[in-house]
C-alpha cells in the first residue's frame, strides 16, 4: 500500500486551489463540502468560480502564483493544467511542509483525491494510487447503487443514541453488538425507509433491553478449498463480526484478511504427528470464550460436515448450552474439481461419487474397498497422500482396473495449485515423483479424463485412458 488512507478534517481550515478551470472548480466543490475557507488564485477563472466569490463564498486573488501563497494553508491543490505552473506550486508547497495535490501528476503530489461515494457523514473513498483513474471511478458508480440513498440519515440516528448505549453498555463488546443488531434489525430498516418516528420508538425499546447480559454464539464455518473468493457471504459477514476465530490450518493468510482487526485470533491446526491443539481442548476453547459472550468463529477449510470434525463440536458446544450454527463451505472435492476442470460425475463416465479419507485407525480408511472398486463411479480421497500406495492396491486387488485415471490436486484453488494425473497403478509414484505433499485431493476413475490442459498427464496409461474417451 502505497499511499496511506485517511481522511482530514477541514472545517474552517484555509486550502488553496491554484487555477480558474474546471479542474479547479472540481476542487473547490470538494473543499467547500468538507466546510473549509477555500482561496483561489488565477489570473482568470470560469462562471462558476467567479459566481461563488461574487457571493462571498471563496476567497478570490486574481493573478498568478506566488511561493507565499501557500502559507498557513492546510492543503494545496495545483489544478491549472500549465505543467511548469503546477510544478512550482507543488515545489511550494512541499517546501513549507503543506501537503500538495497536482492534478494528474501523482509524482509531484503529496497525496492523492480519491473517488468519493458521499452519504454525508458516510464518505466512501476510492483509490487505486493513481493507476487507473478509470477503474475507481468504475468502482465508485458500482457502490453509488448499492449504498442507500439515507445512509447517513442512519449514521445520524445512531449517532444521536450513542452516549446513552455507551452509558448503557460500558463494555466495548457489548456496545459493538448492540450496533450490530441495531444495523441488522427493523430500527435500521424503518430509518432507511424513511420511517424516522418509528424507528425512534422501536430504538428506545432496544436500548432499554441492551443492558441485559450478553449471549454467546459459536459459528462453524466453512472456509472453502483456499481462495477467499469462494467463501459464501454468510461466512464473509461472520468473519468481520466476530470477536474471536479459531482457524486450522488449511484457512490461509487470505481468508483471515476479512476478520475484524482487533480480534482475537487462535491458531489450532493439525497435521500428521503435529497438533497444535487436541480436539478436547479445541472444544473447550469454544465453549469458554462463548461464555464470556463473545461471538466465536470456528473457522475450517472446506466444509465443517466433510471430515471436519464439524459435528463432535456442533454437539459439545450445544451439550453446555450455548448457541451454535453452521455454516457450508465449498469443500476441497468440489472446488478442485472446477479448477482443473473435472466434474465428480458425468453422463459417459460416473453415476456415483463418494469422498473418503485417506486416514483410518489402522492407517488407512476403513471402508466396503469392492463397493469404491466397482465401474462408473468416481472416488475422492481426502488427506490420502501418505497412504496412497496402499490405497491404490486395494483398489486393484478388489478389481478396479490398474490403468483407471486418477488426478493429485495440491492446494487446490490456490495460485500454488498443482494437478498431476496418471494411472491408479503409479498413485504413489505419482505423487512422491512431483514432490506432492499436501494439502491435497486425490480423484479416482475415468471423469479425470476431462481435466482441462492445464494438467500435467504423467504417463503413458492415463494419457491411453484419456485417448480412448476422447
Amino acid at each position: 500500500m502505497r499511499y496511506f488512507p485517511a481522511f482530514l478534517d477541514l472545517a474552517d481550515r484555509s486550502c488553496l486551489v491554484v487555477g480558474g478551470g474546471d479542474a479547479a472548480a472540481r476542487k473547490v466543490r470538494l473543499l467547500r463540502k468538507a466546510g473549509a475557507a477555500v482561496r483561489v488564485v488565477a489570473p482568470r477563472v470560469g462562471l462558476e468560480l467567479a459566481a461563488l466569490a461574487a457571493r462571498g463564498e471563496l476567497s478570490l486573488v486574481r493573478r498568478g502564483f506566488v511561493a507565499g501563497d501557500v502559507r498557513g494553508c492546510a492543503v494545496v491543490h495545483a489544478a491549472t493544467g500549465l505543467a511548469e505552473v503546477d510544478a512550482r506550486v507543488a515545489e511550494a508547497a512541499s517546501g513549507a511542509g503543506v501537503p500538495v495535490n497536482v492534478v494528474d501528476r501523482a509524482e509531484i503530489s503529496s497525496f492523492i483525491v480519491p473517488a468519493i461515494v458521499d452519504r454525508d457523514p458516510v464518505v466512501v473513498g476510492i483509490s487505486t494510487g493513481g493507476a487507473a483513474p478509470v477503474l475507481a471511478r468504475r468502482l465508485r458508480a458500482e457502490i453509488e447503487v448499492r449504498l442507500p440513498a439515507r445512509l447517513g440519515v442512519l449514521a445520524r440516528f445512531a449517532e444521536s443514541f450513542r452516549a446513552s448505549v455507551a452509558a448503557l453498555l460500558p463494555a466495548p463488546a457489548a456496545r459493538l453488538r448492540f450496533w450490530e443488531r441495531f444495523f441488522d434489525g427493523p430500527v435500521a430498516e424503518d430509518v432507511l425507509a424513511g420511517r424516522g418516528r418509528a424507528g425512534g420508538e422501536k430504538m428506545l425499546s432496544l436500548v432499554n433491553r441492551a443492558a441485559g447480559a450478553p449471549e454467546g454464539l459459536v459459528s462453524i464455518v466453512g472456509a472453502g478449498p483456499g481462495d477467499p473468493e469462494l467463501l459464501t457471504l454468510k461466512a464473509l459477514r461472520l468473519l468481520e463480526r466476530a470477536d474471536v476465530v479459531v482457524y486450522d490450518k488449511l484457512v490461509g493468510p487470505a481468508v483471515l484478511e476479512y476478520a475484524r482487526r482487533d480480534a482475537e485470533r487462535i491458531y489450532v491446526g493439525k497435521s500428521r504427528g503435529n497438533h497444535a491443539r487436541t480436539q478436547a481442548q479445541i472444544n473447550d476453547l469454544l465453549v469458554a470464550h462463548a461464555r464470556l459472550g463473545k461471538r466465536v468463529l470456528r473457522l475450517k477449510g472446506g466444509d465443517p460436515f466433510v471430515f471436519g470434525r464439524g459435528a463432535e463440536e456442533q454437539a459439545y458446544v450445544r451439550r453446555h448450552g450455548i448457541r451454535v450454527e453452521v455454516v457450508p463451505g465449498i469443500t476441497a472435492a468440489v472446488g478442485c474439481g472446477a479448477t482443473t476442470g473435472i466434474p465428480l460425475t458425468h453422463r459417459a463416465h460416473a453415476a456415483a461419487v463418494t469422498f473418503v479419507t485417506g486416514h483410518g485407525r489402522n492407517g488407512e480408511p476403513d471402508v466396503d474397498w469392492t463397493a469404491l472398486a466397482r465401474s462408473r463411479h468416481t472416488l475422492v480421497i481426502y488427506m490420502g497422500v501418505a497412504t496412497a500406495g496402499r490405497i491404490a492396491e486395494r483398489l486393484i486387488t478388489h478389481g478396479l482396473a490398474p490403468e483407471t485415471p486418477v488426478a493429485v490436486i495440491e492446494n487446490g484453488s490456490l495460485a500454488t495449485q498443482k494437478t498431476v494425473i496418471g494411472s491408479l497403478r503409479a498413485l504413489a509414484e505419482l505423487i512422491r515423483d512431483n514432490g506432492i505433499i499436501g494439502p491435497a485431493v486425490i480423484v479416482v476413475g475415468d471423469v479425470v479424463t476431462e481435466a482441462d490442459a492445464g494438467a500435467t498427464w504423467a504417463d503413458a496409461a492415463a494419457r491411453g485412458a484419456r485417448a480412448l474417451a476422447g
